[in-house]
């Protein structure tokens, strides 16, 4: 008998989901708890296994198309289904993966119907259409299933976006689709620099001292475990200056006119993976050893460059961390991640000349840049972070004093 899979409800506000790769086709014949296709959300990609056994008669959605919950997804043919059914609230077994750097909290309701009476949008489309003064509402929709877009919104308020004119092709190109992750990415990119007014300020730490401290470190524990790298260090001395600089560790509620301050520093790690960057969290980071950071830093990257980081590790950022470890260069200007206020940038620490007093000398020197949303924090509070941070690193017994 026929049986109708719906996309179940997720949790945490999500309305809809985009079918990133189908892991069956028409014909199969499935057992039960098969995985069956991977869906995105704005917070995760879910693997939704078959709920029953039987044979898949139609996929509804094609691969980069968007599902409402509770629409029909796919159909079964099962052997003891006496009537049309709808799939279980949340089928057991959902398997979560990582879908974009956003860390970013559930959306606020401000007293509005999550769904717009009916209309379906990203939450990125819904607040560009608060900014813009658009009621979403009123906004016809061109997407899939006649979801808004936002060009749609922009269309609707007069200010269509320019058309993007596809470069003729060469033998040889490769067609990529923009779906799953990196649109995700996308989004949230460009949500953020259309929103924070970003300002990006540079500065120069010497971590002679630092390299010094690790090696020593790193000489007292068992051959053969966990290692430190730089990062939980700088993670340590960012959390401790977050303390000190609340303005930083914040979050700014556009409809609710209010800056909040976060109490606690949950620190986002921006992690390169194979389908883009990711943002697992560190969780509390200014309460951790340095040795435990560096435990949990390495626990969060082995399961995000996996796949298989969990939804509660993937969300709940208050600050963000951006490096790329020994390619991590002289200078970037990075993008903040939406709705922080600020991210640091960590660039490679490197042997480069230093005038100290009136010698020229060789010191290992790295450059930290943080970018800010000006609404919310003023340069010189950005400076005065940064130079608390630049005292940490530059003598670091504190952060591990079993080593000095």
């Amino acid at each position: 008998m026929r049986y109708e899979f719906r996309l179940p409800d997720i949790g945490e506000g999500v309305a809809e989901g985009e079918v990133v790769r189908w892991l069956v086709k028409e014909g199969d014949v499935l057992h039960e708890d098969q995985p069956m296709v991977e869906i995105m959300t704005d917070k995760a990609t879910v693997e939704i296994p078959a709920p029953r056994a039987g044979q898949v008669t139609k996929l509804m959605y094609a691969e980069g198309q968007v599902c409402p919950v509770g629409k029909v997804l796919i159909v079964l043919e099962v052997a003891d289904a006496a009537t049309t059914a709808a799939a279980p609230t949340a089928p057991a077994k959902i398997e979560v993966s990582p879908a974009a750097a956003t860390g970013e909290p559930p959306a606020r309701n401000n007293g509005v119907n999550a769904r717009d009476a009916g209309v379906l949008a990203t939450p990125a489309t819904r607040k560009l259409a608060r900014d813009t003064g658009v009621d979403i509402r009123d906004v016809t929709g061109t997407g899939p299933a006649g979801r808004v877009t936002s060009d749609d919104v922009r269309a609707h308020g007069g200010a269509p976006a320019p058309a993007a004119h596809a470069p003729a092709g060469d033998p040889g190109d490769v067609r990529i689709p923009f779906r799953g992750v990196r649109r995700k990415i996308a989004e949230h990119m460009v949500l953020s620099k259309h929103t924070a007014a970003h300002f990006t300020y540079v500065e120069e730490v010497d971590c002679t001292d630092l390299v010094s401290l690790r090696g020593r470190a790193n000489a007292g524990l068992t051959a053969g475990g966990l290692k430190l790298s730089y990062l939980p260090f700088i993670v340590k001395a960012t959390a401790q200056a977050l303390v000190k600089f609340p303005q930083l560790n914040a979050t700014l509620d556009d409809a609710a006119g209010e800056i909040i301050q976060r109490g606690r520093r949950h620190i986002g790690l921006a992690t390169a993976t194979d389908v883009g960057l990711i943002v697992p969290v560190v969780r509390d980071a200014d309460r951790r050893s340095v040795l435990d950071l560096a435990a949990e830093i390495e626990r969060l990257a082995a399961l995000t460059r996996a796949g298989k980081a969990p939804r509660e590790d993937l969300s709940g950022s208050t600050f963000t961390i951006t490096s790329l470890g020994a390619l991590g260069g002289i200078l970037a200007t990075p993008i903040i991640n939406h709705p922080e206020v600020a991210i640091l940038g960590v660039h490679k620490i490197a042997r480069r000349p230093a005038v100290r007093g009136d010698s020229i000398v060789i010191r290992d020197l790295m450059n930290l840049s943080i970018s800010v949303d000006h609404r919310v924090v003023d340069g010189y509070d950005a400076a005065r972070f940064i130079a608390e941070i630049k005292a940490t690193l530059e003598t670091p017994g504190p952060l591990y004093p079993e080593a000095t």
